[in-house]
């Protein structure tokens, strides 16, 4: 009877649990199939052939179709063919596009704050910038920033520490920067400024021909992968580096905040769930492409080269007068400028401590040493 009884128990419980399973996936279904069709489009900021930085904005946009099971379709457009690469926000915030995959510094024109969006020069590393976002109210101060352009922001993919560009001369000090012509955005376009250099924005499609037609002096993008495929190293031999005004650049989706309120919760943590994967993948990826192309390019002839001390020290004295006199004129930007600034000081300390002393003793064969 004993034996009878368990049999009969576990039949029963291994029923019940089977029917569970079946009530809990019928619940699913039956919740998929009352969620809207969605469809929009993300202008950006990137030709295609830069596949990497375009991959962020085409991972969001597969990822979010995936996780709602192919009812919210985003359709991913590369720079001109929807709005100009330094129009996304504009095309968001008025509606013109349900959101863009961009970068915020491209808009320091409209408020400078919009810099710490994704990166500001001798800030952040992208793994400190990550953790600003995510878990030391960066992400909440972007937000709160959007609000003025009816736009949510949300991280979507980092090129890590970049390269500081190419250049048709050698800079030897701080005065051979004085009426060069250089292609760099952001609040480090302020700072080459007051270096003597003569500043332009120019999307990344743009940028070699005004390298090689001599329209420019030099031209920063991103790092090895990319700069090679649009062609910089044709264009100009000598490649500097640290990129000091982008340790750890962000890119990031924004989103038109009447359109999100519009969305289900559902599709709200999809497309969360999606920016979050870019930004990872991104940056894995960047990382893994980059340290085989740098050997090929010196291989190649590109003279690899960092820049002067005492640029760099006139660099970061002007980087913090900028932000010191943006935040006495601009109460937005002190607020987020107080907190990073904090922050920043903190993780450095801890950094100097769990990575820089590790990195110091076993940086000896580095293809930086250049032999």
């Amino acid at each position: 009877m004993k034996r009878r009884h368990f049999i009969s128990n576990t039949v029963l419980g291994t029923t019940g649990a089977a029917a569970l399973s079946a009530c809990r996936a019928n619940e699913t279904t039956a919740q998929s199939n009352t969620l809207p069709s969605v469809r929009w489009s993300m202008a950006t900021s990137w030709p295609k052939s830069l596949d990497t930085i375009f991959g962020g904005a085409q991972t969001v946009c597969d990822r979010v179709k995936e996780l709602s099971g192919g009812k919210f379709i985003i359709t991913p457009f590369a720079a001109g063919e929807i709005v100009p690469g330094l129009q996304v926000l504009d095309a968001v915030q008025q509606g013109t596009v349900q959101c863009g995959h961009t970068a915020s510094y491209y808009y320091v024109g409209k408020n400078p704050a919009l810099g710490f969006g994704t990166s500001m020069p001798f800030g952040l590393t992208a793994q400190q910038q990550n953790a600003w976002f995510y878990h030391g109210g960066g992400l909440e101060a972007m937000h709160k920033l959007y609000t003025d352009f009816n736009v949510i922001n949300f991280p979507a993919g980092n090129t890590g520490a970049q390269m500081g560009g190419w250049f048709k001369r050698e800079i030897k000090s701080v005065g051979d920067l004085k009426g060069l012509k250089m292609r760099i955005p952001g609040i480090g376009g302020e700072v080459m400024t007051r270096l003597g250099v003569n500043v332009q924005v120019l999307p990344g499609g743009e940028i070699f021909l005004a390298l090689q037609t001599g329209a420019i002096d030099a031209a920063e993008w991103v790092g090895p992968y990319d700069d090679e495929k649009l062609g910089l190293p044709k264009a100009a031999k000598y490649y500097y580096y640290p990129g000091w005004w982008e340790p750890g650049a962000t890119l990031e989706i924004q989103v038109n905040k009447a359109q999100w309120e519009k969305l289900p919760p559902e599709y709200q943590a999809a497309i969360q769930t999606a920016a979050m994967e870019a930004n990872l993948n991104m940056l894995s990826k960047y990382d893994a492409l980059n340290r085989e192309v740098l050997q090929k390019l010196i291989d190649g002839g590109t003279q690899l080269v960092p820049y002067p001390q005492d640029v760099l020290e006139a660099a970061q004295k002007a980087s913090f007068e900028i932000y010191e006199e943006n935040a006495s004129k601009d109460a937005s930007f002190k607020e987020i400028y107080e907190n990073w600034k904090q922050f920043r000081q903190q993780i450095y300390q801890w950094n100097k401590i769990n990575e820089l002393s590790f990195a110091n003793f076993v940086k000896g064969d580095s293809i930086m040493d250049n032999g």
